[in-house]
């Protein structure tokens, strides 16, 4: 990636030179305050999902910041972290490994595993002292889409590895993601609620429960209200678990880093119903394939001033050869937009960077921090 500075704001830039390219726009600034949002209101520790946006910057702006811990799911990424933050403590997820990826992660210290099947237990070797957390699968309940169908043990099998976890000598824990974009908190109460019996019925006492990620950032109104989320995950901790109830950990990456980042686009032509942009599905855009279209954009003419006017439902097309660059649904923009101007989609440090390709020589490779 391209790095530079700028002071003012994306509009001003875009005015001022008047890229042809697609164009991301960091404000650290942003991400300081979202990070400092989950540090003083979820009711345990807060680490990061590296691959929402591994971004050297991201690593080191949240270390800075308090981050002391990083969710990681390969080693690439434990040397990532490792490189920027090299304090941090690592919680090694991802649950199915090969040998060597096993190797790495002793290498570099990981502090807490996740395991989903019995094979996997296996493969850790000894694990005397090691912090293992059981994951959990259970049917979806208010998520854009499950992250059930690759990972997690159904109730029996969880409670099975737990007893294992403990005969070993390990540090037995738990762990589930509820799903993406979870805007109620009901899909973490049901979660919390099931771990608990299934400790129950193994007999072990949980030392933490990880509530995953899935917190949704705000890509559609309203806005969505972190603090009930965690207020209402503390509280049913406390009921489901009762005295002594497991220490709580989170593992955020799309709601940490989503509003840091905006990607502008140039509309390279509009015709009829239809648009077409210079970046698209295989660049910066890639998620809107399996999320909703976000509706939180700006258009700007050319000269950095606002497009407005009465909106109308378009289609949109990215600026590959392929037929498949579409964003899978329609998007609100003004009537009146016209070639060569701008539309800035907020909210798009997550999933963008991590996702994009290079199709057809295309894709963003600029980031330009915002100096405030």
């Amino acid at each position: 990636m391209l790095r530079e500075t700028f002071r003012i704001d994306p509009a001003r830039w875009l005015a001022r030179e008047a890229p042809d390219e697609p164009v991301f726009f960091y404000d650290p600034v942003r991400l300081d305050r979202q990070a400092a949002r989950f540090h003083r209101h979820f009711p345990g520790e807060v680490t990061y999902a590296v691959k929402a946006n591994p971004d050297p910057v991201v690593i080191e702006a949240l270390a800075r910041g308090g981050m002391a811990a990083f969710d990681v799911a390969s080693p690439e990424e434990m040397e990532l972290v490792a490189s920027v933050a090299p304090h941090a403590r690592l919680h090694y997820h991802n649950p199915v490994r090969s040998q060597a990826e096993v190797r790495a992660g002793r290498r570099h210290g990981v502090v807490s595993w996740s395991i989903d099947r019995m094979g996997e237990l296996d493969k850790l070797g000894p694990i005397h002292d090691m912090e293992i957390a059981v994951r959990l699968k259970l049917p979806v309940v208010g998520a854009v889409y499950d992250f059930g169908t690759k990972f997690g043990a159904s109730p029996e099998q969880a409670e099975a590895l737990l007893r294992a976890v403990a005969a070993r000598g390990g540090i037995p824990s738990m762990t589930f993601h509820p799903g993406t974009q979870c805007r109620e908190a009901a899909a973490w109460e049901a979660y919390i609620a099931a771990c608990a019996e299934v400790a129950r019925r193994a007999g072990v006492t949980l030392a933490r429960l990880n509530v995953g990620g899935g917190f949704p950032a705000y890509r559609e109104e309203p806005s969505p209200d972190l603090e009930v989320i965690f207020a209402r995950i503390a509280d049913c901790a406390a009921r489901a678990f009762g005295p002594g109830a497991p220490r709580l950990v989170c593992e955020p990456g799309r709601a940490m880093v989503a509003e840091a980042f905006e990607l502008a686009l140039r509309a390279k032509a509009v015709s009829g119903g239809a648009v077409f942009l210079n970046d698209g599905i295989y660049g910066g855009l890639s998620e809107w394939r399996d999320l909703q279209a976000s509706q939180r954009l700006t258009v700007l003419r050319p000269d950095g001033t606002p497009r407005g006017g009465r909106l109308v439902e378009r289609e949109v097309f990215g600026p590959t050869c392929d037929s498949l660059d579409r964003l899978s649904d329609k998007v609100a923009l003004p009537e009146a937009l016209e070639e060569g101007d701008y539309i800035l989609f907020h909210a798009c440090g997550a999933y963008s960077t991590a996702l994009a390709t290079r199709f057809n020589g295309y894709g963003a490779r600029r980031i330009v921090t915002l100096l405030h």
